[in-house]
């Protein structure tokens, strides 16, 4: 089963969007994350809604934050991304004629959405600045990296 990467690679976006000097493109989002332009402008049009990003048209023009970092949570991108499933693991069938099958799926979807409320609490705790700044240290640890995952772009 494919994992829902859409938050990940927003966090990953934006967190290069605040090192990169001017705007960045649709092009250049798509080809870091090697994907579409289309891809990239859907899912941006999400957070612009919002107001994490701005974009531009016309020559310079592209995404850009819409506020710092410091005021941008894991949640707040989690909702504007649309709110991808958490987890993967579901119950069998949704309206199982067994009564073990029934207890069964109780007892999954009540851990489940114990689970989901933990997790999304937690991403309401974590701002985007709190992931650069873990950045930042793996970057002192390793300075030769630098150059490849720096302030610039990479795929």
């Amino acid at each position: 089963m494919r994992h829902d990467s859409r938050l990940s690679r927003m966090l990953h976006v934006l967190i290069h969007m605040d090192r990169h000097e001017g705007a960045a493109t649709s092009e250049t989002i798509a080809a870091m994350l090697n994907t579409n332009p289309v891809v990239v402008r859907r899912t941006m049009a999400g957070l612009r809604e919002k107001g994490y990003v701005s974009s531009e048209k016309g020559h310079g023009g592209g995404w850009r934050l819409g506020r710092p970092l410091s005021e941008m949570t894991l949640l707040d991108i989690y909702e504007a991304v649309g709110e991808p499933a958490v987890f993967a693991v579901g119950p069998a069938c949704d309206q199982p004629a067994c009564l073990v099958e029934q207890a069964v799926n109780a007892t999954l979807s009540e851990a489940f959405e114990e689970a989901e409320k933990l997790l999304l609490s937690r991403f309401g705790k974590v701002t985007l600045a709190d992931i650069a700044r873990d950045f930042d240290a793996r970057m002192a640890r390793h300075p030769a990296l630098a150059a490849h995952a720096g302030a610039g772009w990479h795929a």
